[in-house]
């Protein structure tokens, strides 16, 4: 898996996953639990992975939906 996404704003995450379900890309999303440990205040980023394959398709999907990836 390689990291597509980084961001601490859910919002971008959840639409991301959309666009990329949308294209039949399966997507995980890690450290969605970090937010329990931080008191919710938003202080570590979430991460977006997909697989290696669908890692370049991924990228002209969120690029060209404007989409910041934070990297």
């Amino acid at each position: 898996m390689k990291l597509l996404l980084r961001t601490t704003d859910p919002t971008v995450i959840a639409f991301a996953q959309v666009l990329l379900e949308g294209e039949g890309i399966d997507s995980f999303v890690m450290d969605v639990h970090m937010s329990t440990l931080e008191g919710g205040i938003g202080l570590f980023p979430r991460r977006m992975m997909v697989a290696d394959r669908d890692l370049f398709i991924a990228r002209a999907i969120l690029a060209d939906n404007a989409v910041p990836d934070g990297l």
